[in-house]
């Protein structure tokens, strides 16, 4: 497995890039092609699903970006993380922790995420 943060910084930073192009090549790269992403709003089966997933999540949120929240750790195939989602340089609105499980090349090919905090919808 590759190194567990390093494995993490890649997954937010295909989640923070909003160039078609590069986030793509980013996904092709981490997520097998049947990746199955799953949190408490969706999921999705393949990188086209997932990726129009982080599209919609940019659209919401124009502007934040993901970040780590603390330590990764793991075990077997399976890495854990918390993350944030916010403006640089101020305080995240949104918080979460994945658990990420990857197959024998390396990619990822399961997500289970889980929202920690939300903000109040008026």
């Amino acid at each position: 497995m590759p190194a567990t943060t390093d494995l993490a910084d890649r997954y937010l930073s295909a989640w923070n890039e909003t160039d078609p192009a590069a986030r793509a090549a980013a996904m092709e790269a981490l997520f097998s092609a049947d990746v199955r992403y799953t949190d408490p709003l969706v999921a999705v089966d393949g990188r086209p699903a997932l990726d129009a997933v982080i599209v919609a999540v940019q659209e919401q949120f124009p502007g934040f970006r993901f970040r780590l929240a603390g330590p990764v750790d793991a075990h077997h195939d399976q890495v854990r993380f918390t993350w944030e989602l916010g403006p640089d340089g101020l305080e995240a609105p949104v918080a979460g922790s994945d658990v990420a499980v990857v197959d024998d090349e390396g990619r990822i090919r399961t997500v289970l995420g889980f929202l920690d905090r939300v903000p109040a919808q008026p």
